[in-house]
């Protein structure tokens, strides 16, 4: 009878030690290459889809309101003039990403907006 209890005990070690393998395993191919996330790099990949969905959905009203604008192609002129790095400035400075009904500008528009404005013909 002592050697059944043995036995019993050395089962259940090896269950707990298998059990306790196949959740490291389970974890390690999980976040290595299934692609679990913590839920805070969840959420960071949610806000900057937001933002980038928002900038995507205001960058073309931003070119819209410059082309509206007086003196259209003098700016679009003025603006491929103007260096890459400068000329999201400028398209601050024009107001053209403010949208109707705010006060001030997205963060990102005006680069996209002037992206988009310097590769227009």
């Amino acid at each position: 009878m002592a050697t059944q209890g043995l036995l019993r005990r050395e089962s259940l070690k090896r269950l707990l030690q298998g059990a306790v393998v196949g959740a490291v395993a389970t974890l390690a191919v999980g976040f290595g290459y299934a692609g679990f996330t913590l839920g805070s790099t969840a959420k960071t990949m949610a806000d900057d889809a937001a933002k980038n969905a928002v900038v995507a959905a205001m960058a073309p009203i931003c070119v819209d309101q410059f082309q509206r604008a007086a003196g259209a192609a003098d700016n679009l002129t003025a603006l491929k003039k103007t260096g890459q790095w400068e000329q999201a400035a400028f398209v601050e400075k024009g107001g053209w990403a403010v949208m109707p009904g705010s006060n001030s500008v997205e963060s990102g528009v005006t680069q996209a907006c002037a992206a988009l404005l310097d590769n227009a013909k």
